[in-house]
């Protein structure tokens, strides 16, 4: 993903949606100045940020991260991996489908790193994955404890998390949304 993906998307998402940057920060609860500096590449936001803007707007992460949405395509059909600042690295294995309402990542820990992710749209599914571990999800509140080889599916429009252990870990997270949130995508 090149730096220009994000500020490109997050800026033909609000125009699509015919809003102003005060009337986007309202339905997302990102500031106005926030989403300003981000459309302007002046910001690079946080997972968490992203994932506020994509709820307000009821769409999929990828519909932020998505390079194929710019045309850029993907790099001998291979998307990058980004790292979020002081946060995990994500890599998207399958976009967005509107057919399956469904977007599939690669997410990887650092050693002892924990993720604590807020709730998403209503009605979303996370299933998790995990290919290097062990991993505990926090789930339904409780914190699960997963090895490489294992998963769990979980509703994700309610706190949720990742904790790697001391060798770090690394999972596919499949996110499932409701046909709601696949009409809006269908809009743009």
């Amino acid at each position: 993903m090149n730096a220009e993906t994000i500020p490109l998307n997050l800026r033909e998402i609000r125009t699509q949606a015919g809003l102003s940057l005060a009337k986007a920060a309202d339905v997302t609860g990102v500031s106005k100045a926030m989403l300003g500096q981000i459309e302007r590449g002046e910001s690079s936001p946080t997972i968490a940020t992203l994932w506020k803007i994509a709820k307000g707007f009821h769409l999929p992460l990828t519909a932020l991260l998505d390079e194929a949405r710019q045309d850029a395509g993907m790099q001998n059909g291979v998307y990058k991996t980004v790292q979020f600042p002081g946060s995990i690295a994500v890599k998207i294995v399958f976009p967005f489908d509107p057919q399956l309402g469904a977007e599939t990542f690669h997410v990887s820990l650092k050693p002892d790193q924990c993720h604590q992710s807020q709730p998403h749209d209503t009605g979303v599914t996370e299933e998790v994955f995990v290919l290097e571990g062990p991993l505990e999800v926090l789930r339904d509140g409780d914190w699960v404890t997963l090895m490489a080889g294992q998963g769990v599916r979980f509703a994700a429009d309610q706190p949720h998390g990742y904790r790697a252990g001391a060798g770090g870990a690394a999972f596919l997270n499949m996110h499932h949304y409701r046909p709601r949130m696949q009409r809006a995508v269908d809009g743009l």
